[in-house]
């Protein structure tokens, strides 16, 4: 998957809260990938990073995936085509959310920064 180009349907966009956790503010786009079944049979979640309007759906480029150690999700991370991000990148505009699972991220692209 990683490297794939996808087409995330949002259904968090940029700005808003989470709906069962009203104190998580979403400052990035987050959704999903509609017929792409994930782990706990929910289709697979996505951050999206480098666009920062909020948006409805977003197709773009498998980076990175999230492996959360202590839970069955994975979080796929995408970003527009030829756009990369370093390590400390993503990691930094997913702590909102990812704080409080023990993770580590694989990358496809390396960026020099």
């Amino acid at each position: 998957m990683i490297g794939t180009i996808v087409t995330v349907t949002v259904d968090r966009p940029l700005g808003s809260f989470h709906p069962d956790y009203p104190d998580m503010y979403y400052p990035i786009n987050y959704g999903y990938i509609k017929g792409t079944m994930a782990a706990d049979g929910e289709e697979e979640d996505a951050y999206i990073l480098g666009v920062d309007v909020p948006v409805d759906e977003f197709t773009g480029r498998v980076i990175a995936v999230i492996h959360r150690k202590d839970d069955i999700e994975h979080k796929w991370v995408v970003a527009p085509d030829n756009i990369t991000f370093s390590l400390d990148e993503i990691r930094n505009a997913v702590h909102f959310q990812e704080q409080y699972f023990q993770s580590e991220i694989n990358l496809f692209y390396l960026n020099n920064n």
